[in-house]
């Protein structure tokens, strides 16, 4: 349907919803639910140049409204992914965005012209969340200069794709952030990753999780990522993809109301493996019943 449209920098997609990395595998694994060819996009679990095999368990712990993660960026490695997961999506109609990262700026670039010679491939969501080593596991988000040179060269080596970085939420500064990747040539920002947090097991006081601290996401996670998506269209003009805490069709609605051109499913995923087909119907009788043409119009309703 044209009207539920959108663009990302080179990508046209048929529909604004898609899944946030590390919550929908390579796609094969939902394929069995649904066509994911009505997604507006796909987006990978994170890949890096080699495999990786994680932290130590327990990696997830549920609490409340909340979901704890610890998975430490496990994956098959490029090599893997060429011979296993390429073929899949050769058939594909939706955009394959892939999450990709490094622990060291080699690693990234190496990675992002591999990816760039794949034709299935549409865009790089480049995860910055990652510790440099090289640079005594400070994380590459939290470093603006370096930032600044890490996406202007992945923005050129990967010329034939899209590029679009993921931040954090614990940054303390969205808005200088933003700004930066906008003069790296970044075509957009995901918005947020997860929050860093630890939870206890108070009887046995042990931690929950074997790396004892692990990413928050779900519904608490919302308010800080509406808040971060309007920090960022207030000071940027490429678009912006909001994630954080949505679980039905108000929670979406939201976002693009801050101005969000997009947006990705994360946790409710493991809870309802069907909630973005529903979403994406949701959104077109939504847009009916308000009388909205495009996407684009519900940002103007704040």
């Amino acid at each position: 349907m044209q009207k539920l449209k959108v663009k990302i920098g080179k990508l046209e997609l048929n529909n604004p919803i898609m899944p946030a990395s590390g919550t929908f595998g390579y796609g094969k694994e939902f394929a069995r639910f649904f066509d994911i060819n009505n997604l507006g996009a796909i987006v990978t679990k994170g890949l890096s140049l080699y495999p990786k095999t994680g932290n130590i368990p327990p990696r997830i712990y549920e609490g409340g409204k909340y979901l704890m993660n610890a998975i430490g960026l496990e994956n098959i490695g490029f090599e893997r992914f060429l011979e296993e997961i390429i073929p899949f999506y050769e058939n594909l109609n939706c955009a394959i965005i892939v999450n990709c990262f490094g622990n060291s700026e080699d690693e990234y670039y190496i990675l992002a012209e591999k990816l760039n010679n794949l034709q299935e491939i549409d865009a790089l969501e480049v995860n910055v969340s990652c510790p440099n080593v090289k640079k005594g596991a400070i994380e590459f988000g939290t470093d603006l200069d370096m930032l600044y040179i890490l996406t202007k060269n992945i923005k050129k080596i990967a010329d034939k794709k899209s590029v679009i970085v993921k931040i954090s939420p614990m940054l303390s500064n969205i808005a200088e952030t933003g700004k930066v990747l906008e003069e790296a040539g970044a075509d957009a920002i995901t918005a947020v990753n997860t929050m860093k947090g630890i939870a206890i097991n108070t009887d046995n006081f042990k931690y929950m999780l074997g790396n004892v601290t692990g990413g928050i996401s779900g519904q608490c996670l919302k308010p800080v990522a509406l808040r971060i998506v309007k920090e960022l269209i207030e000071n940027i003009s490429i678009p912006v993809i909001g994630v954080g805490g949505i679980f039905n069709i108000n929670d979406a609605v939201e976002f693009f109301a801050m101005g969000a051109t997009a947006v990705q499913i994360g946790t409710a995923n493991f809870i309802n493996p069907m909630i973005m087909i529903d979403l994406i119907d949701k959104l077109s009788k939504f847009m009916d019943s308000s009388n909205i043409k495009s996407v684009n119009e519900i940002k103007n309703k704040i």
